[in-house]
């Protein structure tokens, strides 16, 4: 393509873009592109020969500005885009005798709570850190859990890591972490789930005992008695998920 140059024609500030006649149809396609966006200069009183490249920059971002303003300010006629929600601990799905603070991060009272999104993709981590010792549990349900029932594990719809370092679903011990591993306060306890196995990692140490069982759509779920707190993390991790692993995403998000 030969070299381009811009002049001014009769009209006020008219663009004109020179190829040459054999260019190829890649180079058509491109000249097509710097003349629309010639054109879009010239309707902001450009002028390639009295303007300085300060200028023509400025000009440029006031474009580009405009463009931007009018369409993403959902102006009328334009539906404004949906925030999406953030995952947290579900205050319509808990015990009694729960109570949730810290936007919905931190559990304390007596029962269990579930968080608001189901684990819909194939791999995801969460944690949990231990503010205050006592009773409580850490893992997955379904929305058929009794969230009133302390400890779970009981039945088929939990599976979970209890304070005694026991792995419980559908009241029989699964797994437990080594006697040296129980967390203690201020610890963090990773959890990954992918479909088949649930895995616990200890101050981002794996822990090496899986555990499964559990079937149908689970969400995550912790439960608390007998003054224990417990704060959920399920995005701005403490610790790096392991490999192929990332934090809960909305089934809106994965698709």
């Amino acid at each position: 393509m030969q070299n381009c140059t811009v002049r001014a024609g009769k009209r006020p500030l008219e663009a004109e873009l020179c190829v040459s006649q054999n260019s190829t149809s890649q180079q058509r396609f491109f000249s097509t592109g710097i003349h629309s966006l010639l054109e879009a200069l010239c309707a902001l009183q450009f002028d390639a020969c009295n303007c300085t490249s300060g200028d023509i920059c400025a000009r440029m971002a006031a474009m580009f500005t405009c463009c931007l303003g009018c369409c993403g300010d959902g102006g009328p006629g334009h539906a404004p885009l949906k925030e999406m929600p953030t995952v947290q601990l579900d205050t319509h799905h808990m015990g009694t005798d729960v109570v949730i603070v810290k936007s919905g991060r931190r559990i304390c009272g007596t029962g269990a709570c579930l968080a608001n999104a189901p684990l819909h993709q194939n791999k995801s981590y969460f944690e949990f850190k231990i503010q205050s010792t006592g009773v409580w549990g850490i893992g997955v349900a379904t929305q058929k859990v009794n969230l009133n029932q302390v400890p779970l594990g009981q039945d088929s719809h939990s599976l979970v890591l209890r304070h005694d370092g026991s792995i419980y679903h559908n009241n029989e011990e699964k797994n437990r972490l080594p006697a040296n591993s129980l967390p203690q306060e201020g610890d963090i306890v990773g959890v990954t789930y992918d479909h088949v196995e649930l895995s616990l990692y200890l101050n981002g140490k794996n822990m090496q005992c899986p555990a499964s069982g559990i079937r149908g759509t689970v969400f995550p779920i912790v439960y608390v008695d007998d003054s224990a707190i417990i704060d959920c993390q399920f995005s701005d991790f403490y610790h790096t998920p392991p490999e192929g692993f990332e934090k809960i995403l909305f089934e809106q998000q994965i698709f």
